[in-house]
């Protein structure tokens, strides 16, 4: 990468602009091709083995595959993935794009009707799948009104035909001759992934992104951010969501390594395992992260040490990583960067993860945008701040208050081609050609974009005041009693009541207030709620409160589904 001269430009890194993901996968394999692209863990019986797959590796197994679905008849058509994370997954959707194919990503984590419903409403001519979803893949096969041709399984099965040996396949005619795949040509422009919002699939939208979408956010991001060919990412975001697939297209883009996680609870034990240096996740998951380094920290009595060695290492930077090497080598012992999106991160987290020596980089984006709009780079950025926008993009404020809030729209190449068989919607979120994000936000004098809320999420209250509910979890989340927090608008009369509903943690519980009830921990909480009140505004205070052990009702990208949650609360206090 050849730095800017221009020390005040914000962006750092000049990098080739890309048109589509098979540019980027060849560019990788050109100049990495005996890198590590997947480190993959296969477990038999009590012995663990590591198989390391090259680039040049990658490719050979994306021809053959792409090959193999050809000679299915799949040129041209539409190919659905259902599974957990691994590089089955990310080896049938570069093939399908890389074919100029269509890819249609599926959320494992919904119900069987719910996964029914995504299959009838994108049509795909085939879907691959793992074993754990052969179950309802099955009773899908069965419905008449389900017109799938072919189904892949990525596992060994006797019932369905399987992705091993259809990449066998593929080889025998690549031997043989036949180029056609790898001679396809892209159509950038056009239609390439069909990709879910958050939601249910009733009420979810599908959203059209294309090649160009996908590649342009990837180039951009290099302008800003330091990744290395030399780093290791875990894999952890589900790869249906744009911000899990498109970021493992980043990552490979940088001749970089990927593992796979084996689960939430191992994710401490797979940083070391693998030596992870980059991790991207959401913000619980980052905050779940500090919880448990500064218990350990309280527990060796250290508090105010560390304070005092935040404070020096703010002086001098240079000794960040070797005065807070115990923390570091707690999370692996190379971990350098965490980039945090699909939600607004503590600001306490945010600071202390970069006193401590690791690199936090908060970014915003949508399904809609490719997803990255904005993020934070490696050398500037600010509390509470999703940063600049990416370069290329342009963002705006449409009707900001006298706060200089109002919600934020977005203009570029990242932008999607619309919504699938829904040109009412497409049209509701356009305006003057510029895509409406639905969040609210306002920009600092020094050009930082800084996220209020959901537009729809803001208490509005009878005398004109906006309460903005995120604002306020964030606030509440830092109780160490609170595992998570949801603020909301409990109607009364005519007016709305700002309230909350709290699930406390009962690890917490059970290590530090054994003895207590649930009235006892209710009153703990609400005596919190009342010093977090005389922080704030008279209008913000918050004034009822429903506390719950059982988690919230979420996307499978950690997001509160607040309009089930408020239908659960209206249910109960009716």
């Amino acid at each position: 990468m050849i730095k800017i001269k221009n020390k005040k430009d914000k962006y750092f890194f000049e990098y080739p602009d890309f048109q589509n993901v098979k540019e980027i996968i060849y560019d990788s394999v050109s100049k990495y091709p005996n890198n590590t692209a997947f480190i993959l863990k296969e477990k038999k019986n009590e012995d663990v083995e590591y198989i390391n797959i090259t680039f040049k590796e990658f490719l050979d197994d994306i021809n053959n595959l792409g090959t193999g679905l050809y000679n299915l008849d799949l040129k041209n058509k539409r190919i659905a993935i259902i599974s957990k994370n691994r590089y089955e997954w990310v080896l049938s959707f570069t093939s399908t794009l890389l074919g100029n194919m269509v890819v249609v990503p599926l959320d494992k984590g919904l119900t069987e009707i719910e996964i029914e419903n995504s299959v009838k409403r994108t049509n795909p001519d085939a879907i691959i799948f793992d074993n754990a979803m052969e179950e309802v893949i099955s009773k899908i096969k069965e419905k008449e009104e389900v017109n799938i041709k072919e189904y892949i399984c990525m596992d060994d099965n006797e019932k369905y035909q399987t992705l091993s040996e259809i990449k066998n396949k593929g080889k025998k005619l690549r031997e043989n001759g036949d180029l056609d795949f790898e001679n396809a040509k892209i159509d950038s422009e056009k239609v390439s992934e069909l990709c879910f919002t958050s939601g249910t699939s009733a009420t979810s939208k599908i959203v059209k992104l294309s090649q160009r979408n996908i590649a342009f956010d990837i180039s951009a991001m290099h302008a800003t951010e330091d990744f290395r060919e030399t780093d290791v990412n875990l894999a952890f975001l589900p790869f249906h969501h744009t911000f899990g697939s498109t970021g493992i297209l980043y990552i490979l883009s940088y001749g970089a390594a990927t593992a796979f996680p084996d689960g939430l609870r191992y994710i401490a034990q797979n940083l070391k395992e693998y030596g992870i240096s980059v991790f991207i996740g959401v913000p619980i998951l980052i905050e779940t992260m500090y919880k448990k380094i500064m218990k350990e920290i309280e527990k060796q009595g250290k508090i105010n040490s560390v304070k005092i060695a935040r404070k020096v290492t703010n002086i001098i930077p240079i000794i960040k990583r070797k005065v807070f090497k115990q923390i570091i080598d707690n999370l692996g012992g190379k971990l350098r960067v965490i980039i945090s999106g699909a939600a607004s991160l503590d600001k306490e987290v945010w600071k202390a993860f970069n006193e401590f020596g690791i690199k936090i980089i908060q970014g915003y984006g949508l399904t809609e945008t490719a997803p990255v709009v904005a993020a934070e780079n490696f050398k500037y950025g600010k509390k509470g701040s999703i940063g600049f926008p990416l370069k290329g993009v342009k963002v705006k404020i449409f009707d900001k208050n006298e706060q200089g809030i109002g919600e934020l729209a977005v203009k570029g190449p990242n932008v999607m081609l619309g919504y699938y068989d829904d040109e009412e919607e497409t049209k509701k979120v356009f305006r003057e050609g510029w895509f409406l994000t639905g969040d609210l936000a306002y920009i600092d004098k020094e050009g930082f974009i800084f996220i209020s809320g959901r537009k729809k999420n803001v208490i509005v209250l009878k005398n004109g005041k906006n309460v903005y509910p995120e604002e306020l979890e964030l606030l509440i989340n830092k109780i160490p009693l609170v595992k998570e927090s949801m603020v909301f608008g409990m109607p009364k009369e005519d007016d709305l009541v700002v309230s909350v509903k709290v699930q406390y943690d009962e690890e917490y519980v059970k290590s530090n207030l054994s003895k207590m009830n649930e009235k006892d921990i209710n009153n703990v909480l609400w005596e919190k709620i009342k010093e977090i009140n005389r922080t704030l505004p008279t209008y913000k205070y918050i004034k009822n409160m429903i506390v719950t052990k059982d988690d919230f009702i979420k996307t499978t990208t950690a997001k509160i589904k607040r309009f089930e949650e408020m239908k659960k609360i209206q249910h109960v206090t009716n």
